[in-house]
């Protein structure tokens, strides 16, 4: 670098707070500036010129200060190369999750599962990845390195949606692997940016792996044990993990479980034969908060920290995230190496990965050569997010029910009642929630305030957006009496269902059954519009198929834009506000269809595996309008290892502009093959003006169709099925619009490989 670079960098540091001592230490030896600080070096050459000049306790601190809280975190300056200190711990799940100030709160990650468009969730990523990038170029400049100020993200969460009563489903996209791994692909792409050279801010796919409960009932999850058949890893559990990999994320965490008795950070199968192996992923692992103590302390695999670095960073862990401890498990990897337990190549290796991530995000280059150092808090809840987020949280919306009432015509209504224990609160927000200021939030109330004259409002429950464990009846009933229609807001919410907190069952929380019923019985003829608040399906086949439930909307957690999205909605009186979106999970009839929490065989879960008929099929979700589909085409035979050609044509035959969720699946007609009963294998969201049509032509992946069998991926020969339409096939419960059907034949086996 020349004179100028110099003079950035001693500007930067000054700006960053670190202190003179950095910036008299920036040259070399010999008075030059150091190669990792020439722009016009490769980047594995700078890094290796980093990494080398490393002193071994140097590295210890890098890989052991990627913690929570002021102790946990940062990782620290290192003087005398002119390094600042970099904060690991950030959080990006859909908005600047705990961050300092405020930032654009987006609908919970389940919810946006159910819009079922690529598209939506690059958006979102795009949006989030701007204002993490924009707030952490002030901290930076304010010389704020505290909890969650960094641009390496812990997000999305992949994780396979395999029971409904998990706490953490919220988090997830769902229970289908191709879904989750698509969607992967979009919010590493959108969070990242596009630009050639550098990253906007860096995403980490996230549990690593086979992690989906339990939380803590009946087990905890920092000592349970998922034991688990190769088959069902690799082909539930995996496959989004790779796409993510595929799709350039820079890290992986590891999950807080053991996988057939090995911990996840220490499970060398997992994260280096597999992840890098397999894959040939280039990035970092980072632990779960505490994941490396549980080594010690719950899961009782080892008994001291120099084995439990030593086992951690050997099977591929490159850096400790520690719940805000003064001495983290990583403190002791100098004794590790001197012990000869871990070489010091291999410590080398692993810091590796960390200053590549730094380097690709600018930190070493002039900042007026990364178009993302433009960017600052000033990107936060601007118009365009905003106005983003109330379009997520409409996508977001399934219609399960609807007898004609919706969409509502104006303000129809002289009085309505609006009770129930979510119906005014702006904390319908879910976990890992981005803080919005106030005035940009809304209620429901306020949207359904709109709808009448005269609103009668009873909360029913003790405490908003909690368990109603103490009800008041006769306020809900009061509020119902002689309406013109009743608008009925139930739930779950953070108490319910989050992290550390799993549901014994699928029930409506406390007594929030009753105060339905207790609608139904004091209205007669009056009808009723639930609206429910949830990522865990909940039991509501008791009403169903009641007729004077009119209308049921699941509206998931949709965050700052609850209000505003819901009254749209409700509506239609913007472009975009007919429902399309569809359940990204089986909704099972009763919790008595599930298999135990435990059991981490995929018998009996997921779509792909169920048995029994559920309230809801995956995939399922009702509009306005409806849709008519034709013209499906397709290659009727092709060579094993290669795609499907297919097109066809869908057609709005209703009279409102909408979305339609276009689903297709496969099936395999070989019993004998280790297959799903059904698999789904490309989707796209629509947009159709009434009258018209859509004609979409696309690929279904030949991964789609392979198996794995004895130790490798294969595609079989024989004849497979392909459905395409608005929905699932072949399901009790559908929608109003048919599917096509037609068969093709796959020719001679190909092995795609083992990952």
């Amino acid at each position: 670098m020349g004179r100028n670079s110099s003079l950035w960098f001693f500007s930067a540091i000054l700006i960053a707070g670190v202190g003179d001592v950095l910036c008299n230490s920036i040259r070399d030896a010999d008075g030059d500036d150091y190669p990792f600080r020439n722009v016009s070096l490769p980047w594995d050459v700078r890094v290796d010129d980093i990494v080398k000049r490393l002193t071994l306790e140097e590295m210890q601190l890098q890989m052991a200060r990627g913690g929570a809280g002021k102790i946990g975190g940062p990782a620290p300056a290192i003087s005398r190369l002119g390094i600042g200190p970099y904060e690991w711990d950030t959080e990006c799940l859909r908005g600047d999750v705990r961050a300092p100030d405020n930032a654009t709160a987006f609908p919970q990650a389940l919810g946006l599962a159910a819009a079922f468009s690529y598209d939506l969730l690059f958006r979102v990523a795009e949006a989030t990845g701007v204002e993490v990038r924009g707030k952490h170029n002030d901290f930076v400049k304010q010389g704020n390195y505290g909890g969650h100020t960094g641009a390496s993200c812990f997000s999305p969460v992949i994780n396979i949606m395999r029971d409904s009563r998990w706490g953490r489903n919220q988090e997830t996209y769902g229970e289908d692997p191709y879904l989750s791994g698509i969607y992967a692909t979009a919010y590493v792409k959108g969070l990242q940016g596009n630009d050639p050279r550098y990253v906007r801010a860096s995403a980490g796919c996230k549990h690593f792996d086979v992690h989906g409960g339990p939380e803590n009932i009946p087990a905890n999850r920092g000592s349970f044990d998922a034991e688990v058949s190769e088959e069902d890893w690799r082909m539930t559990h995996l496959p989004a993990f790779k796409r993510c990999v595929e799709a350039g994320t820079y890290n992986l965490m590891c999950s807080y479980n053991r996988i057939n008795g090995v911990p996840a950070c220490a499970n060398k199968k997992l994260l280096t034969d597999i992840t890098r192996g397999e894959w040939g992923f280039k990035g970092y692992v980072v632990s779960d908060e505490g994941a490396i103590e549980n080594v010690i302390s719950q899961h009782h695999y080892l008994n001291n920290s120099v084995d439990t670095v030593a086992a951690c960073v050997n099977a591929g862990c490159n850096l400790e995230l520690s719940g805000n401890l003064k001495t983290p498990v990583y403190f002791s990897l100098v004794d590790a190496v001197k012990q000869g337990k871990v070489t010091e190549d291999k410590v080398r290796e692993s810091v590796r990965p960390l200053f590549y991530t730094r380097m690709r995000l600018g930190e070493f280059d002039p900042p007026e050569m990364n178009p993302y150092s433009k960017l600052s808090s000033a990107e936060v809840e601007t118009a365009e997010h905003k106005a983003l987020a109330v379009e997520a949280a409409m996508k977001s919306f399934v219609l399960l029910k609807n007898n004609g009432i919706l969409p509502l015509k104006g303000k129809p209504y002289s009085k309505i009642g609006v009770v129930g224990p979510f119906a005014n609160t702006t904390q319908i927000t879910g976990d890992y929630y981005p803080i919005a200021p106030d005035s940009v939030k809304t209620t429901a109330l306020q949207a359904l305030t709109t709808l009448a004259q005269n609103v009668q409002f009873a909360q029913g429950c003790d405490q908003v957006n909690a368990k109603c464990v103490q009800y008041d009846s006769q306020s809900v009933i009061k509020a119902v009496a002689g309406t013109d229609v009743n608008f009925v807001l139930l739930g779950t919410g953070q108490i319910s269902e989050g992290e550390g907190h799993d549901r014994a069952d699928t029930e409506l929380p406390g007594l929030q059954k009753q105060l339905l019923q207790d609608v139904l019985a004091n209205t007669k003829n009056t009808s009723v519009v639930l609206l429910l608040f949830n990522a865990g399906p909940v039991n509501i086949s008791f009403v169903d198929q009641d007729p004077r439930v009119a209308a049921i909307l699941e509206c998931f957690f949709p965050a700052q834009a609850t209000g505003e999205a819901i009254g749209h909605v409700l509506l239609n009186d913007v472009t975009g506000a007919v429902p399309a979106g569809r359940l990204p999970y089986t909704w099972p009839m009763l919790a008595s269809q599930l298999p135990p929490m435990v059991n981490y065989s995929m018998q009996g879960r997921t779509y792909r595996y169920f048995e029994g008929e559920p309230l809801y099929p995956f995939g399922y979700g009702l509009s306005y309008t409806t849709f008519q589909y034709s013209d499906l085409s397709y290659t009727s035979a092709i060579s094993a290892g290669q795609p499907l050609s297919v097109s066809l044509t869908v057609t709005n035959t209703g009279s409102m502009d909408a979305d339609e969720v276009v689903q297709v699946y496969i099936q395999w007609k070989d019993a004998s093959l280790p297959a799903p009963k059904i698999q789904l294998a490309w989707f796209n969201r629509v947009t159709i003006a009434a009258g018209q049509k859509s004609q979409l032509s696309f690929e279904v992946e030949a991964r789609t169709m392979a198996l794995w069998i004895n130790d490798g991926w294969f595609v079989k020969p024989g004849t497979m099925e392909i459905f395409a339409g608005g929905q699932q096939p072949n399901v009790k419960r559908t929608v109003p619009s048919n599917v096509l059907t037609g068969a093709f034949t796959v020719t001679g086996t190909k092995y795609l490989g083992r990952y």
